[in-house]
């Protein structure tokens, strides 16, 4: 068992390879690594996806996490017709249903498991094709559930509090776009696609680096781009912070909800025309 639990760990062989010693902090590690890549042992970005390993065995499910406020759900008695305007609208494969409230979560609906109503959607119940919910702590090591979600292949968790009440939600690419950067859902928009692009007649989604140029040509709108660029800039601005996702503002005659952001960017948007309509 000694022998076993001296192995040189993963970081101690990399490390010793490239500088035959054997370093006695995280911060030498880190040292070395630089090192090596400042003498093309490798590139940028494996240096980043090292640097982001380390720093990864830190972080907790509440570093990673989205929060209760920003959880898209579905509840139990929502009909058919409206859970799949809202997947289309929220572009997610995975939901959690809820009773009450989002402290009674009664399980996970996966988008595709709704294929099987097709054509006869008088035979739906929600209820029959839910999935079991798994619950884990905020204080949860990201590594661990990590290790979990693998071993279960599992791709959400409902993240509870000290008390048992729900805090937020986590999947499968939260937890490792810490080391590997922003991880697109299935279901995501591809950044290469157009900047402006119709999700029914009234709905639209938006790229947020789209310039306002543009977007006055498109929607017949005259917003003023002295101050800032994109579409996303002007509703950053108008809100006065960095916005979370679901988050809604009018703004002359269009309707902005942020679909997709985090804490450095604001990435989509979903917009409709206001209905002016008395």
């Amino acid at each position: 068992m000694d022998e076993y639990s001296s192995k040189p760990g993963f970081f101690e062989r990399l490390v010793n390879r490239i500088s035959g010693e054997v370093p006695d902090t995280e911060e030498e590690v880190l040292q070395t690594l630089r090192e090596a890549h400042e003498r093309q042992v490798f590139d940028a970005d494996t240096l980043q996806y090292l640097e982001n390993v380390l720093d990864f065995a830190d972080l907790e499910v509440r570093d990673a996490m989205i929060t209760r406020s920003q959880m898209d759900v579905i509840k139990i008695e929502d009909p058919l017709d409206k859970i799949i305007a809202y997947i289309i609208d929220t572009t997610h494969s995975r939901f959690p249903v809820i009773g009450e409230d989002k402290d009674e979560i009664l399980g996970i609906l996966h988008a595709k498991d709704l294929l099987k109503y097709w054509g006869r959607s008088e035979h739906f119940q929600l209820e029959q094709i839910l999935r079991p919910a798994v619950f884990v702590p905020e204080g949860k090591s990201l590594s661990t559930l990590l290790k979990e979600f693998r071993e279960q292949r599992n791709h959400m968790a409902i993240v509870v509090d000290e008390y048992g009440g729900t805090s937020g939600l986590v999947t499968f690419e939260d937890v490792i776009e810490p080391i590997f950067g922003d991880i697109e859902d299935e279901f995501d928009e591809d950044d290469s696609a157009d900047n402006i692009s119709a999700v029914s007649a009234e709905r639209f989604r938006v790229n947020a680096v789209t310039e306002i140029e543009d977007i006055n040509v498109f929607f017949g709108t005259d917003y003023s781009d002295d101050e800032v660029d994109t579409i996303g800039g002007l509703v950053i601005q108008e809100l006065g912070h960095m916005p979370v996702r679901g988050e809604k503002i009018t703004i002359g005659k269009l309707n902005f909800t942020v679909a997709k952001a985090d804490a450095r960017r604001l990435q989509t948007l979903m917009v409709t025309v206001k209905n002016n309509a008395h």
